[in-house]
């Protein structure tokens, strides 16, 4: 009897492959075109996973716990955290008439 070998398998985290700040960027962007609050605090924690949470949440002047629990899907970050998070990654939001869309 052949018994068939089990595949070991691990959770994905985008912050593994997001180590350009081109691509940080571009995630971003997605995220803020959608309007959905969920996804853009998610795009926004892989970011800072990906740069380092700790050093962005002593930069954005938030704990670091509260920095994982704001930028979740189910986190709903103050405008302060989220504007702290965009200066500690040194990001910044635009604002574009919704009808300069490409």
């Amino acid at each position: 009897m052949v018994h068939a070998s089990k595949t070991e398998t691990v959770p994905f985290d985008a912050a593994l492959y997001l180590i350009t700040t081109e691509s940080q960027v571009e995630l971003l962007s997605d995220a803020l075109q959608t309007g959905d609050p969920s996804y853009i605090a998610t795009a926004l924690g892989t970011i800072a996973r990906a740069r380092g949470m700790a050093e962005v949440a002593r930069d954005a002047n938030v704990t670091r716990e509260g920095l994982y629990k704001s930028l979740s899907s189910t986190g709903d970050p103050r405008l302060s955290t989220l504007m702290g998070v965009m200066k500690a990654l040194n990001l910044e939001f635009r604002a574009v008439s919704a009808g300069n869309r490409a």
